[in-house]
């Protein structure tokens, strides 16, 4: 593993870290039934039942749960397991995709947009693309070897 993919998996680790927090609040706020101090657009988004996620567990908390994984899989990375690295490529561009399906839920469905959720969305694609980075700088690499 070269020091910019080292450098590459702990950014991504301190950016799901960030995320972890985020999506963490949210769903401690919704289990504990909470009001949530933001605008009424944010309450309307945080408030429906696309919030409410699958068998009592909020869908901030699956963001926490996938958060958690970025976060491990990152440290494995740069701690160079290869296996980390693929789970963490992975896991970055399925957030992202399901970030992508959030937003239009948010735009097009409730008509309002939540900032914690925005901001969730936010480091799912900054993940997405330290993970491409990483997979083209890899993909040099690899064809700079067999020149």
């Amino acid at each position: 593993m070269t020091s910019q993919s080292r450098r590459i998996a702990l950014v991504a680790a301190i950016m799901a870290c960030i995320g972890l927090a985020d999506s963490g609040y949210l769903t401690i706020k919704h289990l504990q039934g909470s009001f949530i101090r933001c605008e009424d657009e944010c309450s309307a988004v945080l408030s429906s039942r696309y919030a409410d996620g699958i068998g009592g567990i909020p869908l901030a908390g699956f963001g926490a749960i996938a958060y958690a994984i970025v976060i491990i899989a990152a440290i494995l990375a740069a701690s160079g397991y290869e296996m980390g690295r693929r789970i963490f490529l992975g896991m970055a561009f399925v957030m992202a995709l399901f970030s992508v399906w959030l937003i239009y839920l948010q735009a097009f469905v409730v008509h309002a947009f939540c900032k914690y959720c925005l901001a969730s969305a936010a480091v799912c694609f900054m993940l997405a693309c330290l993970a491409l980075i990483d997979r083209i700088w890899g993909r040099n690499r690899e064809a700079k070897l067999w020149k």
